[in-house]
């Protein structure tokens, strides 16, 4: 009998540091590094506590629990893929998470949906697949998000990023390898 192993990750800081979280190996998943993570909450520190985030491309997770660990008020994960939404409801219930709430769907049909405006946005969506811009322009057109409001953005890094809506800001960027990662605001 051969038994399927699972990836896990490790959440870097908060309420639950160091409790390991399991996902998925064969769904190909790439979660951030804990590096990036790292650099990302400390770009976010004053803007997590008591904030709306949405984690789009969810995948592990390691966002979405790395902001609820941090304070967030309400994460919302949407994934289309079944296993990889089912990992992510065992590993919030594991952490009596509450705040968080999982959408398994596409996420451009949930962009479509039930505007809820958010305060922070996780976008981290499969490479080479041309999501990342149509996702923005998605984002600010339909009013997901609040005046001031962050997002990140990591995406290949060679990808050039000259379609951004014109009213987000660029406050940080940095390259890891293969990866490109951003942080703007939303100026109003």
């Amino acid at each position: 009998m051969l038994l399927k192993m699972e990836n896990k990750l490790r959440i870097i800081g908060g309420e639950w540091r160091s409790r390991q979280l399991k996902f998925s190996p064969e769904l190909g998943l790439r979660p951030t590094p804990a590096r990036i993570r790292e650099t990302l909450f400390n770009w976010l520190r004053h803007d997590i506590l008591g904030r709306d985030c949405l984690d789009l491309y969810a995948g592990s997770g390691a966002l979405g629990f790395e902001a609820a660990s941090r304070g967030a008020k309400s994460v919302t994960q949407v994934e289309q893929n079944s296993i990889a939404c089912q990992h992510l409801a065992a590993n919030a219930m594991v952490l009596k998470a509450n705040q968080i709430k999982c959408c398994q769907t596409e996420v451009i049909h949930f962009l479509d949906g039930n505007i809820q405006a958010v305060d922070v946005v996780f976008l981290d969506p499969p490479f080479s697949k041309n999501l990342a811009i149509q996702t923005c322009q998605c984002l600010e057109d339909k009013g997901w998000l609040k005046a001031n409001a962050k997002i990140y953005l990591e995406v290949e890094a060679e990808l050039e990023l000259t379609q951004m809506p014109p009213t987000w800001k660029c406050l940080q960027h940095k390259i890891a390898g293969k990866v490109g990662y951003y942080l703007f605001t939303r100026e109003t």
